[in-house]
């Protein structure tokens, strides 16, 4: 178990909503759908420079520092914490205000303090809100990558 998954174990079957330290993208999938990258780590993992990243390439902000989880039934929803709506840290530059949605549907979520060995990894899980999520461990996985599996709207082999 990754340091984020024991952080997060009390959220598990919380019934929500809750907040936490995480940032979140989101692209419209294959049916026009958005769906989101809940994206975790420890203070400098880079949470918002791999939300950047993914901006860049055509994603859309969700949050950044701050994320709200919500269960809309057997949905897992990530929306912005007030007042950070449409606010993202880059650093170096300091805050930018970007279009954002004021919610998405969470396809996976990324753990950026982990770093994936295997080439073909085994299916992972994380529990929140009572609902399971894809877990991946992307501390080595290029924004490209991640890009690509939010635009296959997380479906992968």
């Amino acid at each position: 178990m990754s340091d984020v998954e024991t952080a997060l174990a009390p959220l598990a079957d919380a019934p929500g909503p809750a907040k936490l330290h995480a940032s979140a993208v989101a692209l419209d999938g294959p049916d026009g759908t958005p769906g989101a990258l809940l994206l975790l780590g420890p203070s400098g993992a880079g949470k918002s420079t791999r939300a950047l990243e993914l901006i860049a390439l055509g994603a859309r902000l969700v949050a950044d520092d701050r994320t709200r989880l919500t269960r809309a039934g057997e949905t897992l929803l990530a929306a912005p914490v007030p007042p950070l709506e449409g606010r993202i840290e880059a650093r170096g530059l300091g805050l930018l205000t970007l279009p954002h949605l004021a919610e998405a549907p969470v396809l996976a979520a990324c753990d950026l303090s982990a770093a994936e060995l295997r080439r073909l990894p085994p299916r992972r899980e994380i529990r929140l809100l009572g609902l399971a999520a894809p877990l991946i461990l992307a501390k080595e996985i290029p924004a490209a990558a991640l890009f690509a599996l939010l635009a296959a709207g997380g479906r992968r082999e």
